[in-house]
């Protein structure tokens, strides 16, 4: 009964103290959130280096480079999730000056592997996996200051 009370009073400490023991003991140290990462980052290099390999095997190759292209360019994005949290990373993506991006990268990803799987459409998949590398890379290099402007302006010098 004296629990009881201790509790509904606001006076019991144990259950917070539990309660932030389980919040430490899931937290991940900072080497091993940079070894996550790697470990996740190269991964993902891996899947979409081994999906453009797969591009050429004549039986459903398409489809292999779909699945591992898109897999890899996932499991990149994800590997971030290591360095700054799940939340921290959502919240980044849909910033106004990645949301295009971030939006685009995940259209192209769905349409990928909905043109490999259910319209296999060879052409279309192709199509979709180099706009997904694109919005990628342009959503890459939104986290590097001034990477946009001097894109631009190298394209622009290009075309002109």
């Amino acid at each position: 009964m004296d629990k009881l009370k201790k509790v509904l009073s606001g006076q019991d400490n144990e259950e917070r103290n539990d309660f932030e023991q389980v919040i430490e003991s899931n937290s991940l140290s900072f080497g091993t959130r940079i070894k996550a990462f790697i470990a996740c980052f190269v991964t993902g290099i891996v899947c979409s280096v081994m999906g453009t390999c797969l591009l050429w095997v004549p039986i459903k190759g398409t489809i292999l480079f779909a699945i591992f292209y898109t897999l890899g360019n996932i499991s990149s994005i994800g590997s971030t999730i290591f360095l700054m949290g799940p939340m921290k990373q959502l919240k980044r993506m849909f910033e106004s000056t990645r949301l295009i991006a971030t939006v685009v990268m995940l259209v192209c990803m769905s349409l990928t592997l909905c043109s490999a799987f259910w319209w296999k459409i060879k052409g279309l998949a192709l199509l979709f996996c180099l706009l997904q590398f694109v919005a990628m890379a342009w959503y890459s290099i939104s986290f590097i200051p001034f990477a946009r402007d001097a894109v631009k302006k190298c394209f622009t010098l290009c075309v002109s």
